[in-house]
């Protein structure tokens, strides 16, 4: 079986936020699914995925914490700063860590 289906995220703030409840909800289907893969890509330049631990909150903030002084916003050498301070490194942060996941 092969299913293929388009979700939309609603829109969160800056962040590493949790989507499996979203992905969950949007595909009922994966309830009977005992061995797959599910490919999960994100149709935006400025957003990106990764697998993490979710038991602990601590670990979204220290993402956050770590991929901001990677890439710190207002640096004077950006050009590309056309929806804000946080445009560029946004692109920056989605470049690193990709736009899509494949999960067995």
């Amino acid at each position: 079986m092969w299913t293929q289906k388009t979700i939309q995220l609603k829109a969160r703030a800056r962040g590493f936020h949790l989507i499996t409840r979203d992905i969950e909800q949007a595909l009922p289907e994966l309830a009977g699914v005992s061995v797959g893969l599910l490919h999960v890509f994100i149709q935006h330049t400025s957003a990106s995925l990764t697998i993490n631990e979710n038991a602990d909150p601590t670990v979204r903030v220290d993402f956050e914490e770590v991929f901001s002084r990677l890439v710190p916003e207002n640096q004077p050498y950006y050009k590309h700063n056309d929806e804000g301070p946080d445009d560029l490194p946004a692109h920056i942060k989605s470049s690193l860590l990709g736009p899509s996941l494949t999960i067995q």
